[in-house]
């Protein structure tokens, strides 16, 4: 395996690690919203987070990408702060995965809690204790199997994304350049040596990921 090979490999763990981290900072409280409130937003917020899963990446990434480039208000922002622009980036390339990812980390996590009912959140209400140890008490620990399948589709979503990191990560060797795109440069070169080595270490992960996935999360291996 070659050195840009490797680069490539450790940019998309390192990718995938913080997209996952973050999504489950900020996918808990959006998919704790969708499970208990009755608002009549619900439908609209739902609608939001779950339109990655039908549009394809390209357009998502081209909307970003207008979104954080230099006359976008994301861009105009960074530049006033003296960040620079956000395309063609590493940290780019996070915020992209996140909103492309958001819904394979707060689907799994809602359901989770939806599942919990009403009834142990009314148990410890009536022992007084208050939301906040609610959530975290007894909400959390019921909702793990849950978290553990939103973690896990949120890092193999992110690992395998490709077009959405063309729009907007590019190209660029230890970067913005991650596996899938690596491999398909190895094509363009009709290296299919190297796209062998890569695409086969892409399998065999997927595959990791669903025995881990269905082997694990009990939930899962009841409905299988």
């Amino acid at each position: 395996m070659e050195n840009s090979d490797l680069a490539a490999v450790w940019l998309t763990l390192k990718l995938a690690t913080v997209v996952t981290l973050l999504l489950l900072v900020i996918g808990t409280p959006v998919a704790w919203w969708l499970a208990r409130t009755r608002s009549v937003f619900k439908g609209v917020i739902g609608a939001i987070v779950a339109l990655p899963l039908v549009l394809p990446p390209t357009v998502l990434g081209f909307y970003l990408l207008i979104t954080m480039g230099p006359n976008g208000p994301v861009g105009q922002l960074t530049q006033s702060l003296g960040l620079g622009l956000l395309p063609f980036t590493f940290p780019g390339l996070v915020i992209a995965s996140v909103f492309y990812s958001l819904p394979f980390v707060v689907q799994p996590i809602q359901n989770a809690f939806e599942a919990i009912g009403e009834r142990p959140l009314e148990v410890a209400a009536t022992l007084r204790a208050s939301p906040w140890d609610t959530f975290w008490s007894v909400a959390v620990p019921l909702a793990k199997p849950g978290f553990l399948s939103g973690a896990i589709l949120g890092f193999a979503h992110t690992v395998g994304e490709f077009g959405i990191v063309l729009m907007i990560g590019g190209n660029i060797p230890e970067k913005t350049r991650v596996v899938s795109v690596q491999i398909y440069d190895h094509v363009e070169a009709l290296e299919y040596t190297q796209a062998h080595w890569l695409s086969g270490g892409m399998l065999l992960f997927s595959f990791v990921v669903l025995l881990a996935l269905y082997t694990f999360n009990p939930a899962r291996r009841k409905l299988a």
